[in-house]
């Protein structure tokens, strides 16, 4: 399919929509510690996107910390080393300091918003570095115990850390990577969802679209807060609809479901692009040709509206502007969850993205018949 001509106005508006989408996703930053040999950069890998732990030593920050970020992933990992007890009180004072200036930043994206404390199961008990730093820590953001390397979930060792730091929000028991044994016996993947839910669960409301969009174990995460756009997006639709304006006007529609799929996008952690949502938007249009343009986007998504064409005088209300956005944005977490489903850290194409979108819209037209 052939993209159609966009002309610059209408340009200027997707690439407005792009950026105030990943401004509103914002930032997170996850602080993780452990000593050398905890599973660290393993269990990185198989929560983010990116294989962040692969793309270099990261920059140095403090003494033993590195902060790891990617360029497209809205992530910082502050990965602290140094728990040995050689090294602990050098790294705790500078990670100490570093927190407390963190803690002081007027931009909530700058903020260090959880920390992971990571023991592996094998040491079977508690440093005093760790408990040290886990109650430091506890002072300016939630801190989540990892048990990692975990071959079963043993509730005594569980038990005894619940008992010595008594300030962790939660305690999860890892395993990273499936394990096989010689004999062929073969232990799966362990908590990684589990980290996730309990992780967005106790960071800041602003940044959680963030952590959604640049973890990738969990579809349903992403799912859940995408509805959360279309919901608050429909509002403000049936709010533009509130008094009924003719179709000729429908256009005062647009910013907010264009918005509203570029907010779906970010979340669900796509590279968007203006060009990206102008061939998102060009592959919904019904017909080709012609310039992209706000009266022809709403032209063909009212023509989803169940009796829209029949509406008298051809107005829209309130219902109707609520419907045909909630409509919109559903389809398009359909499509996204079609393409995604069996690899959430896929990053599909802008062109497969708007195939599968085009037949969602087809699908949910024909199971309402025509208008």
């Amino acid at each position: 399919m052939t993209q159609a001509p966009v002309n610059t106005e209408f340009t200027n508006f997707l690439q407005k929509a792009v950026e105030d989408a990943l401004k509103n996703r914002g930032n997170v930053n996850v602080l993780i510690a452990g000593k050398t040999g905890v599973g660290k950069s393993t269990l990185i890998n198989s929560i983010f996107q990116g294989d962040l732990a692969k793309v270099g030593n990261g920059r140095p920050v403090t003494t033993n910390t590195t902060e790891i970020k990617k360029e497209g992933i809205p992530l910082s990992i502050f990965d602290t080393r140094g728990l040995e007890v050689a090294k602990f009180e050098e790294t705790f004072s500078a990670l100490e300091k570093f927190t407390k200036e963190r803690s002081k930043e007027t931009d909530p994206n700058k903020h260090l918003h959880v920390a992971w404390i990571c023991i592996t199961e094998d040491s079977r008990r508690l440093e005093e570095a760790e408990i040290k730093l886990a109650e430091m820590l506890d002072q300016y953001m939630p801190v989540i115990g990892v048990i990692t390397k975990s071959r079963f979930e043993d509730p005594d060792f569980r038990n005894h850390i619940r008992e010595e730091l008594p300030c962790l929000r939660n305690i999860v028991h890892v395993r990273a990577i499936k394990e096989i044994f010689p004999d062929g016996y073969e232990l799966k993947t362990l908590g990684l969802k589990e980290l996730v839910e309990l992780t967005i669960e106790v960071v800041p409301e602003s940044i959680r679209n963030a952590f959604t969009a640049a973890q990738k174990v969990s579809l349903k995460i992403k799912i859940n807060r995408a509805h959360k756009i279309v919901a608050t997006a429909a509002t403000a639709a049936a709010g533009i609809g509130a008094v009924p304006v003719a179709f000729s006007d429908a256009i005062g529609l647009v910013p907010t479901q264009v918005s509203m799929l570029a907010g779906i996008s970010a979340v669900f952690g796509l590279h968007i692009t203006s060009a990206f949502l102008g061939t998102l938007l060009s592959g919904a249009m019904v017909g080709s040709g012609g310039t992209i343009g706000g009266r022809l986007l709403v032209a063909n998504m009212l023509k989803l509206i169940p009796g829209a064409g029949s509406v008298v005088g051809g107005m829209i209300s309130s219902a109707t502007a609520g419907t045909l956005t909630a409509l919109f944005g559903e389809a398009y977490i359909a499509a996204l969850c079609t393409l995604l489903s069996n690899n959430p850290d896929a990053q599909p194409t802008a062109q497969q993205i708007s195939d599968a979108f085009k037949t969602e819209l087809q699908r949910k037209n024909l199971s309402f018949g025509e208008t």
